[in-house]
């Protein structure tokens, strides 16, 4: 049991001015794993006052002085992977493997590509008679999610500090033991007193208190839209600055060549790792319509061929995070049955033999329409939808009929086709052949959010703009 009753401000672990406290479920076993408590609107003003007398000396430090610190926490950070590692499994269900080879690593990813970044970043640019200054903009609220937690602290703590600033973190009270570790790691780094604080709670609470504080200048969210709405709401009193990562449902746009099966059968994969709960998945499969009971096929034995259980074990897939994400997956599994799609792998109820934790059947529809609901709402749980196209312009024409606009995919041979498709598909990052690159812009169009996080992109976001002329 983890009980984690205190907050990181002002460079100590202080107690919370309330009483509140919240069980932490592990999603494997249904029974507690620890505790935290709600921090209060008054803790979070504590927080809010340590990170602006902070920012005067944080906001002047060199260069130099930033990469020192930076690679110190680097270093820590490095030393606490695997406690990092076994907080992510029992918190959120990541399998072992994932949290080790990927959930912990993508935060030293965003560590080293904030102190690459750094090296090089224009803080000054000389344009004709006038110097543009990008300088801190002051004391940031980071409010982020569970489903990718390191990955969501490190991509906005980072770029935070190596552009001068300071900043209050809201984790999410669903997985709060790796951000625990995470304030460790900074402390034990040497991070100057008050240029992180961590406080925990939830949204309607926690979370509300930063959006709403007077002496918080930016917010930068990861989560639902829903709440992300909510966010926007409350900061606009003080005209702060709102940059969001929000929901997604991601096409994947398979061309008619012979790739075809190795493109379906990795984009079931993609679907399903972190039981398919990562905003940019790409769960809406589109193949030519000639090809959809082919497709099907393949989806089926890719999706059977996936192990679900003990995520301490050797499997591919865990559980979902909790209850009501368990509850809303199986909901619109039933929604899709109801709708007339084509129950491929999968459905409704648990994996057999896995009678405790909240884990859910690998699940594939086909012949699902675009107007069908579990084509349009994010369902954050491993279920994939196969949508058949006619030709190139009615698979751009699916792809964009969507409110969200996060990430897209296009797989096949011709890559001056892939490119085009990629063009005319509105989404803020599109990866053709499954090609990444961790320092390109991410962030996403429409109802995805606004704003971009990863590289120098990120770091932009940081900064306000002072010109100076003459």
């Amino acid at each position: 049991m983890r009980d984690c009753l205190t907050f990181y401000i002002d460079g100590q672990w202080v107690a919370s001015s309330g009483n509140s406290l919240l069980d932490v479920e592990n999603p494997a076993t249904e029974t507690s794993c620890g505790r935290i408590a709600l921090a209060t609107a008054e803790d979070v003003d504590r927080a809010v006052v340590t990170a602006r007398r902070a920012f005067s000396a944080w906001s002047a430090t060199s260069r130099a002085e930033r990469l020192d610190l930076l690679g110190a926490i680097l270093a820590e950070y490095q030393r606490r992977a695997g406690d990092l590692a076994d907080a992510v499994t029992e918190e959120m269900g990541a399998p072992a493997s994932l949290a080790s080879g990927a959930q912990v690593p993508l935060g030293m990813v965003h560590l080293n590509n904030a102190m690459e970044t750094l090296q090089t970043f224009a803080f000054e640019e000389q344009r004709g008679p006038t110097l543009n200054r990008r300088e801190p903009i002051g004391i940031c609220g980071l409010i982020t999610p569970w489903n990718w937690p390191l990955n969501q602290i490190a991509c906005k703590v980072f770029p935070a500090m190596a552009t001068g600033n300071t900043m209050v973190l809201k984790p999410s009270e669903i997985a709060p033991f790796s951000a625990v570790i995470f304030a460790e790691v900074m402390d034990a780094a040497g991070v100057p007193a008050g240029v992180f604080n961590l406080v925990q709670g939830d949204g309607p609470g926690t979370g509300t208190a930063i959006s709403c504080h007077p002496g918080i200048d930016m917010v930068s969210f990861t989560g639902s839209t829903r709440a992300g709405v909510a966010i926007a709401r409350n900061a606009a009193e003080t005209v702060k600055r709102v940059t969001q990562e929000l929901g997604g449902k991601s096409p994947n746009v398979i061309l008619d060549d012979g790739s075809f099966a190795r493109n379906v059968g990795n984009g079931v994969a993609a679907v399903m790792g972190n039981s398919g709960q990562t905003c940019a998945a790409p769960t809406r499969m589109l193949v030519p319509q000639t090809r959809m009971d082919e497709a099907a096929t393949i989806a089926r034995a890719a999706a059977e061929a996936i192990t679900v259980g003990d995520p301490k074990g050797n499997v591919r897939m865990g559980p979902v995070v909790s209850r009501a994400q368990f509850d809303k997956i199986q909901r619109l599994i039933e929604t899709g049955i109801a709708e007339g799609a084509q129950l491929v792998s999968g459905g409704p109820g648990k994996p057999e033999g896995l009678e405790r934790g909240w884990f859910v059947k690998p699940t594939v529809f086909a012949g699902v329409r675009n107007d069908m609901a579990i084509a349009r709402e994010e369902i954050f749980g491993p279920v994939l939808s196969i949508i058949g196209y006619a030709d190139a312009d009615d698979a751009v024409q699916i792809a964009n009929d969507t409110p969200y606009g996060l990430s897209a995919y296009v797989n096949g041979e011709d890559a001056e086709l892939a490119r085009e498709i990629a063009r005319r598909i509105r989404a803020g990052q599109v990866s053709i052949n499954g090609a990444s690159d961790m320092t390109a812009p991410f962030g996403g169009f429409g109802q995805s959010g606004n704003g971009r996080e990863w590289g120098e992109f990120g770091f932009h976001e940081y900064c306000e703009i002072k010109a100076i002329i003459g």
